[in-house]
């Protein structure tokens, strides 16, 4: 059974909030970067002890976990890191591209100069993370992208929302990154979205997002055979 490596967890300071959403950052974070592995059992004296914290917001944070299905309690026995599930990374691909189609259609009918700015800004940031093989901040600053274009929205639950069904998809994404090809692919369909949306055009944008979220689900449909391990059966 995989253990949930404490050595890695980050410090609560480097997160904002109340207590409890800086633990359960602190926590979120570890599974996203497979430091707390699936299937890994989470003791919650451990992780009060590495985090400095007390019991209550821990568990505060557990329950937020089980909600976002990164965590399974099961009553009576333990709470472990929850499996990635191939059908809930289909379904919430699905999900994920409804939202972003129509925000990227709105992006590129009314994009400004700062929000063009900040994307052609961001694209640089992503073509030196791949020459540096800085995967980890590259993961960061493609969020960033994704997260520039809904912003644009002034929706304010929308980041929210894809943020809740991106969770599964965002752990098995985090290991296809250092494949070789598959970053500077990213960034190519990024450069893509970002043109439609500099030309002011809706249709363009509209295609180069499904494609880039098709693309995705595509690669990441492989994973579950190379690693079962990682996934409910």
């Amino acid at each position: 059974m995989p253990k949930a490596n404490l050595e890695n967890l980050k410090s609560i300071r480097e997160f904002n909030g109340l207590l409890s959403d800086r633990v359960y950052e602190a926590i979120k974070a570890a599974i996203l970067s497979f430091d707390f592995e699936p299937g890994a059992v989470l003791k919650k004296g451990p992780i009060c002890d590495a985090l400095g914290v007390s019991r209550t917001p821990v568990s505060d944070a557990i329950m937020k976990l089980e909600a976002d299905r990164l965590v399974e309690v099961i009553p009576q026995s333990s709470t472990r890191v929850a499996k990635m599930s191939m059908k809930e990374i289909r379904e919430d691909a699905f999900l994920r591209e409804a939202l972003e189609v129509s925000a990227v259609e709105y992006a590129a009918e009314h994009r400004t100069d700062e929000l063009l700015a900040r994307l052609n800004r961001n694209l640089r940031m992503q073509d030196l993370q791949v020459e540096d093989q800085d995967y980890e901040e590259l993961f960061k600053t493609d969020q960033e992208f994704h997260r520039l274009i809904m912003g644009c929205c002034n929706i304010d639950r929308l980041h929210a929302t894809i943020g809740f069904v991106s969770n599964h998809m965002d752990r098995a994404r985090k290991l296809m990154l250092p494949i070789p090809g598959r970053s500077l692919d990213s960034v190519t369909e990024h450069r893509k979205i970002f043109e439609a949306i500099q030309k002011a055009d809706p249709a363009a944008a509209r295609v180069a997002m499904q494609q880039h979220l098709r693309h995705l689900i595509k690669r990441l449909e492989p994973l579950e055979k190379q690693r079962p391990d990682l996934f409910i059966p």
